[in-house]
């Protein structure tokens, strides 16, 4: 299994643990990738996840350049689908402990 897929599992059961729905996983566009895209409610959430099994701090890895392609990504698929309130959230997982960052932004 590869080890993007094993964090994105990870992320997805965290999620459905706290009442998430999970909508799609890895949502391509030519901007891009979204990992995972929630309904918190009624709120739709773009998720990043980052993992490692090192010391490195796999949020590092979430810069204003893969924040830019996820907005771009997201602008894309709100276009084909009705407007509503949504965020981007970041799960962080490191020596399997999650770390949840809700709304991040540039």
């Amino acid at each position: 299994m590869k080890k993007g897929k094993y964090f994105e599992d990870l992320a997805c059961q965290y999620l459905l643990s706290l009442g998430y729905e999970i909508l799609i996983r890895n949502l391509h566009c030519r901007y891009g990738e979204i990992d995972i895209v929630a309904l918190d409610g009624e709120v739709l959430v773009f998720v990043e996840v980052k993992g490692t099994h090192t010391d490195f701090n796999p949020a590092e890895r979430i810069d204003s350049r893969k924040l830019r392609k996820i907005y771009r990504c997201i602008e894309n698929f709100l276009k084909d689908y009705p407007a509503r309130e949504c965020r981007v959230d970041a799960i962080i997982i490191r020596d399997n402990q999650i770390e949840h960052l809700k709304n991040i932004s540039l």
